[in-house]
């Protein structure tokens, strides 16, 4: 496979990754999809992508920044956007380090990323977005970090927390954590 935009898609979650796919590919992109570290880098002593979308949480051994690390390592220019469901500045700032071209937010859509590609460069005016966060969501991504801190102990994570086990385990119950 070659061409002038070829994107290698790093994401676990198999049903996003064709999401993200099908809709690059109707853009006229060649997409390669690898669900973890192993398989891009099985992708990368083939191929040279040109772009790179890599979720910063993937199952096993390596994080999205190795990955990034790794595909900056490979080709200095190819452009790569990070996308995240639990955003910190942080992560942004290490992903930006090793790499990375933007670091977005989930839920970012094909647009969101396109746009990313097309704005390396940065500015002194960024555009804020509209999107306010609600009480809700930084309950949850609180709850997330800290679930991630503990290992996923519940009751360690409840204790930190200073909430009940069991108003814990409901909450979790109501949106599930993978």
């Amino acid at each position: 496979m070659s061409g002038d935009r070829l994107l290698l898609i790093v994401e676990d979650d198999a049903s996003f990754g064709r999401v993200l796919s099908r809709s690059f590919e109707r853009r006229g992109y060649t997409v390669l999809h690898a669900a973890n570290f192993d398989e891009m880098q099985d992708f990368l002593k083939q191929h040279n992508p040109t772009h790179a979308v890599v979720d910063m949480k993937l199952d096993g051994k390596a994080s999205g920044l190795t990955c990034v690390q790794a595909l900056h390592e490979h080709d200095p220019e190819m452009l790569i956007v990070v996308l995240t469901g639990f955003a910190s500045i942080n992560t942004a700032v290490e992903a930006i380090k090793l790499g990375a071209c933007q670091y977005l937010a989930k839920p970012s859509n094909t647009d969101d990323i396109e746009a990313a590609f097309n704005h390396v460069a940065g500015t002194e005016e960024p555009e804020l977005t509209n999107r306010p966060t609600s009480l809700k969501n930084l309950e949850w991504e609180r709850i997330h970090e800290v679930l991630v801190e503990t290992d996923f102990n519940i009751s360690e994570t409840a204790r930190r927390l200073g909430m009940h086990r069991r108003t814990l385990a409901r909450k979790l119950e109501k949106q599930r954590v993978k």
